[in-house]
C-alpha cells in the first residue's frame, strides 16, 4: 500500500492504532541505531533512511540511495534492510541470527515482514541498522554496480 502522505506524521496518522504503534517502536529502534550521514523521509510511500543526494548523486536512477525503508503493507508490515540486500553473507548472517530468535520468520530479499511487534527481534533489527555507516553503504553499492557492469560487459 503506498501512501501519499507528505511527512512522516501524516503517514504515522493514517495508520490504524495498532499498527502506528508498531511501527513507532521500529522506528524509534532504527533511529536509535543509525549511524550519522543518512537521512529519514518520506520517499516511495514510506518511511525511508536514505543516502542524501548531496552525498552521493551518481544513482542509476537519480533517486537518493534507500539504505532502509518502514512501511505498512496491505497484509503486513514491513522494514526493508539494503545493507543485508546486497551482501550474501550478511543475509546469510541475519536469516541465522533471526531464525535464532525464535521469532516468526517471514524474511524476502531485502524485505523483513511482520504481522504483530511481537515477530519482529528488534535487537536484531537494530543491530543490522548500525552496522553500515553511509560512506560504507555507499562503497558497497559501488562495488555492487562494478561487478554488475563487469557482468553485463562479459555477456
Amino acid at each position: 500500500m503506498k501512501s501519499d502522505a507528505k511527512s512522516i506524521e501524516a503517514y504515522l496518522a493514517e495508520l490504524p492504532a495498532e499498527r502506528r504503534a508498531a511501527l513507532e517502536k521500529v522506528r524509534q529502534t532504527i533511529l536509535e541505531n543509525l549511524p550519522a550521514g543518512y537521512e529519514e523521509v518520506m520517499n516511495w510511500g514510506m518511511i525511508t533512511y536514505q543516502v542524501p543526494l548531496e552525498t552521493y548523486p551518481d544513482t542509476y536512477n537519480k533517486k537518493p540511495l534507500m539504505y532502509a525503508a518502514l512501511a505498512s503493507q496491505k497484509n503486513h508490515m514491513a522494514v526493508y534492510l539494503m545493507g543485508i540486500y546486497m551482501n550474501d553473507a550478511a543475509r546469510e548472517e541475519f536469516e541465522k541470527e533471526y531464525r535464532a530468535s525464535e521469532k516468526r520468520f517471514d524474511v524476502g530479499k531485502s524485505c523483513v515482514r511482520f504481522r504483530k511487534l511481537d515477530d519482529l527481534p528488534l535487537s536484531l533489527i537494530g543491530k543490522n541498522i548500525a552496522k553500515l555507516d553511509a560512506e560504507s553503504f555507499v562503497a558497497r553499492v559501488k562495488q555492487a554496480e562494478s561487478v554488475r557492469k563487469l557482468k553485463k560487459n562479459a555477456a
